[in-house]
């Protein structure tokens, strides 16, 4: 099923959906990678005031190249990272942050599926190597934090329309796509080998 979500999301949207359904997000994504989401957390943890509220929001793992093009800032291309990076961190940040859309590349764990199910959040996947395609979505730099960790590291807010096409890979009821997709194939092989008697 396609969805169109716009942020603010809430619980009761993000539990309609379902792995494999296609989802677009207009309204606003954040950049954040291992470096950021330590630091968001960090400011959790010792009761500091963050630079952008992410209730509602979808954070997005990517590292984007962005140019400055008289005072305002260009998003030249915003492909995703790789989840995994993420993975230790990712439990906390839906917890305490309340970001309902992770999006990202690679697929995610089991952490990360327990906690879109308790706390009602999705991760949804983009395609690798379509960095360009997502900056098509991109409508402007609403703002820049936590330069000091460097650009790729910093949180980037977004202003998006119909940010997309994404694959919601783990839903509020814990299912994941990518760990699926896994034992299917480890079972296929399994088959495989006896087949051919190596096992």
């Amino acid at each position: 099923m396609e969805v169109e979500l716009k942020t603010p999301i809430s619980e009761d949207e993000v539990r309609k959906l379902k792995v494999g359904d296609t989802l677009y997000i207009t309204g606003t994504v954040v950049t954040a990678r291992d470096q950021a989401h330590r630091r968001a957390l960090e400011y959790v943890r010792e009761g500091r005031k963050l630079p952008i509220d992410f209730n509602g929001l979808a954070v997005y793992h990517c590292g984007p190249i962005v140019r400055k093009v008289g005072e305002e800032w260009e998003v030249v291309s915003a492909g995703p990272t790789t989840s995994k990076r993420m993975e230790m961190f990712e439990y906390d940040f839906i917890e305490k942050l309340k970001a309902r859309v992770v999006i990202g590349k690679g697929g995610m764990g089991d952490k990360t599926a327990e906690a879109c199910k308790r706390f009602g959040a999705v991760y949804a996947a983009f395609t690798g190597g379509a960095g360009v395609l997502a900056a098509k979505a991109i409508k402007r730099v609403v703002g820049v934090y936590w330069d000091d960790l460097g650009m790729p590291e910093a949180l980037w807010v977004f202003e998006v329309e119909r940010f997309g096409p994404l694959t919601v890979a783990i839903d509020s009821s814990g299912r994941n796509m990518f760990k699926e997709a896994q034992e299917r194939s480890a079972g296929m092989r399994e088959s495989a080998l006896r087949e051919l008697g190596v096992m």
